[in-house]
C-alpha cells in the first residue's frame, strides 16, 4: 500500500508542478545507499501508469508503483509525508 498525507500531496503538486490528473510514479532505482534495500532508493517520476501494482490518489494526483517495482515494498507499506520542519518529502516503510 502507499499512503500520501494530504500536505505531502501538496508539495509535490507545487514542487513539480503538477495539475489535478497527473501521476506521480514511485520505483526502485540504484543508489549508493538504501533504506529498505541496500544499493537501491526510492526514485519518483511524473510519468502516467501502464501497469499499476498499487496506486493511490490524493488532492487529484495519481500515487503509484509499477508492478515490476513491488518487489521493493514487499512487506512493506509506504507512507509517505511531509516533513515542515525541513519543506520537504520523509519516507517512512511500515512493516
Amino acid at each position: 500500500m502507499i499512503h500520501v498525507a494530504e500536505d505531502a500531496a501538496e508539495w509535490y503538486k507545487k514542487e513539480l508542478n503538477l495539475a489535478e490528473g497527473e501521476a506521480v510514479r514511485f520505483y526502485a532505482r540504484y543508489s549508493a545507499g538504501g533504506h529498505i534495500h541496500p544499493g537501491f532508493s526510492l526514485g519518483i517520476d511524473v510519468q502516467e501508469p501502464k501497469t499499476p501494482g498499487v496506486s493511490t490518489v490524493v488532492k487529484g494526483i495519481t500515487f503509484y508503483m509499477e508492478e515490476q517495482d513491488l518487489w521493493y515494498l514487499e512487506g512493506y507499506d509506504l507512507k509517505v509525508v511531509y516533513d515542515q520542519e525541513t519543506d520537504d518529502i520523509r519516507y517512512e516503510y511500515v512493516q
